[in-house]
């Protein structure tokens, strides 16, 4: 968006436009377990919703967007699934907020 012109601003009033985060969530759920009932597999819903305003009219509407990915888990394995849950939800993030300026650029 810079690229366009847009440049961040530190007060609201100060902004033309204000994109506003109304959800910022993850879900993790258990795809699979193990016959000694552990979880083999999990899930990653992250979910975003936001909303983008220009004073008092409304540009785009509270809209959801989501990334699902899954990763194979161990207990054995403990510290490094979990290194790789953090790192996986980053990724995710990055690719969420790619996509709401994707969806700026539109506008």
């Amino acid at each position: 968006m810079i690229s366009r012109g847009a440049r961040p601003v530190s007060e609201k009033d100060r902004a033309s436009v204000v994109v506003n985060i109304l959800k910022d969530d993850v879900v993790r759920r258990t795809l699979s377990v193990s016959a000694q009932n552990q979880p083999d597999e999990y899930e990653l819903t992250y979910t975003v919703r936001f909303s983008v305003t220009a004073g008092d009219k409304e540009l785009l509407p509270a809209t959801d967007i989501s990334n699902v990915r899954s990763f194979a888990f161990s207990e054995q394995l403990l510290l490094a699934k979990n290194h790789e849950e953090s790192i996986l939800r980053q990724d995710m993030a990055h690719d969420l907020a790619d996509m709401v300026m994707r969806r700026l650029a539109s506008l």
